[in-house]
């Protein structure tokens, strides 16, 4: 059967949108891996599907998939790009939306700019929530832990969920941080039972950082609006940065707000690529 998509990015990190409102289908995790290959398919990092909401309280419901074919839970990045697709394509009226996830609601506001406004609510922080588990069974909530890594010593790293999992590794230089290498050692390690995602942050000042995420399923990504966002949670609870902060990754800039109780806020663009028909 064919299907309608748009392919779209915010800020490099690139996904397949696909509407089960008003069309119907089933993707299989080997369906979507074919759609996801760059040389035989699509080509994306994640695929986003618009689907009914359950909950009445909602708009949409907001499903994640990795190029890999597995479930997440969250992604900011792609939260961006659902709010645009859905009023682009007439699939709601206003600029405000709320969305439900696996990881609980989402408010997304999109601006007459097209940046896109998203509230990502709390930053989890409890390690049995994220979910981690500190060396020696450690239950505190603590601003940073360290963790044994075969061949790298013993790595200091902040753990924090936005819906989805974030190992936060503050490095001197982005550009010379070895995300090839650890970043997928990180992902797999045993402290992380649901795997984590990487992120590798350098600090240039208080309002400013650069990012480099290496994300679970995927690989290294252009951007990951999940991973600014624990990167700038981490940096404020380990006392390096101050509420709101500018977020350099490989495909752009984000700007990230968070007052030390609250809900995080993530502001950023999104682009239309091109749209499109698969058979499936």
């Amino acid at each position: 059967m064919w299907i309608k998509f748009n392919k779209m990015h915010g800020l490099g990190n690139d996904f397949m949108v696909v509407d089960l409102v008003t069309q119907h289908a089933y993707l299989t995790p080997m369906q979507i891996r074919h759609l996801a290959d760059r040389n035989f398919g699509v080509g994306f990092d994640q695929l986003l599907l618009v689907e009914v909401p359950t909950k009445h309280d909602v708009d949409f419901k907001y499903r994640i998939f990795n190029s890999d074919g597995s479930e997440v839970e969250n992604c900011g990045n792609g939260a961006r790009c659902f709010a645009r697709f859905v009023y682009e394509q007439k699939l709601i009226g206003r600029r405000n939306i709320r969305v439900e996830t696996a990881s609980g609601n989402m408010t997304l506001e999109l601006t007459p700019e097209n940046d896109v406004i998203v509230n990502m609510g709390p930053p989890i922080l409890a390690p049995a929530d994220v979910p981690f588990i500190p060396e020696g069974n450690d239950p505190s909530q603590a601003v940073s832990y360290k963790i044994e890594v075969a061949g790298h010593g013993r790595i200091e790293l902040g753990a924090v969920s936005m819906g989805n999992p974030h190992a936060v590794i503050v490095v001197d230089n982005i550009d010379t941080a070895p995300v090839e290498t650890l970043g997928p050692i990180i992902e797999a390690h045993t402290s992380f039972p649901s795997k984590v995602n990487a992120g590798f942050m350098q600090v240039i000042n208080r309002n400013h950082i650069k990012l480099r995420v290496f994300e679970r399923g995927v690989g290294e990504t252009k951007a990951c609006g999940t991973g600014a966002c624990g990167a700038v949670v981490s940096g404020i609870l380990r006392g390096l940065l101050d509420h709101k902060v500018q977020v350099d990754l490989p495909g752009g800039s984000l700007t990230i707000e968070w007052d030390g109780k609250g809900d995080v806020i993530m502001t950023g663009p999104t682009s239309n690529v091109f749209e499109g028909r698969v058979n499936i």
